[in-house]
C-alpha cells in the first residue's frame, strides 16, 4: 500500500477518535457518561433503544450497556416498551421523568450538531457519511477475506 494510503487511513482513524472524544467531552461537561449519552442519542434518533441495537451500532460490550440501562431504569428514566420489543429482545423508551431529564442534554447536543453542520455544509456531511459507510463495509469485507 502506498504511503499516501497509510496516511489517509491514519487521518480517518484520528478523525473517528476525535469525534468520539468530542462527544465524550460534551457528555462529561453535562454530567453524564458517554455510554448514557449513546442511549439518549439512540432514543432521540429511533424513539426507543435496545441493548443489542446500541451494542451493535457502537461496538460496545453488552455488559457495559446493560449496566447503563439497568441504572437508568432504577433512576426511573427508562421503561420497557412492549410496542418495540421483538421476541426476547427488550426495547426501552424514556419515561416522563426520563424525557424531562434528557431534554436539556438533547437540546444542547442538537444545537451543537446543527451548528457544526452549518459550519461545513450539509452536502459535506452527507458525503462524509456515505464515504464512511462505504469504507466501513469495504474494510469489513477485506477483513473477512483475509481472516
Amino acid at each position: 500500500m502506498p504511503d499516501t494510503s497509510l496516511e489517509l487511513l491514519g487521518d480517518i482513524n484520528r478523525a473517528v477518535i476525535k469525534f468520539r472524544g468530542v462527544y465524550s467531552a460534551w457528555s462529561k461537561r453535562h454530567g453524564i457518561s458517554y455510554n448514557e449519552m449513546l442511549v439518549l442519542y439512540t432514543i432521540r434518533d429511533d424513539s426507543f433503544c435496545t441493548q443489542k441495537g446500541i451494542c451493535d451500532c457502537y461496538l460496545l460490550p453488552r455488559q457495559t450497556i446493560n449496566n447503563v440501562i439497568t441504572d437508568m431504569r432504577k433512576r426511573g428514566l427508562l421503561v420497557v416498551s412492549p410496542e418495540y420489543c421483538r421476541g426476547r429482545e427488550k426495547a426501552f423508551v424514556l419515561t416522563e421523568t426520563g424525557t424531562a431529564y434528557a431534554a436539556p442534554f438533547l437540546d444542547s447536543l442538537n444545537k451543537i450538531e446543527t451548528q457544526a453542520v452549518a459550519l461545513i455544509g450539509e452536502e459535506n456531511i452527507r458525503g462524509m457519511a456515505q464515504a464512511a459507510a462505504a469504507f466501513s463495509d469495504a474494510l469489513e469485507q477485506a477483513m473477512k477475506e483475509n481472516a
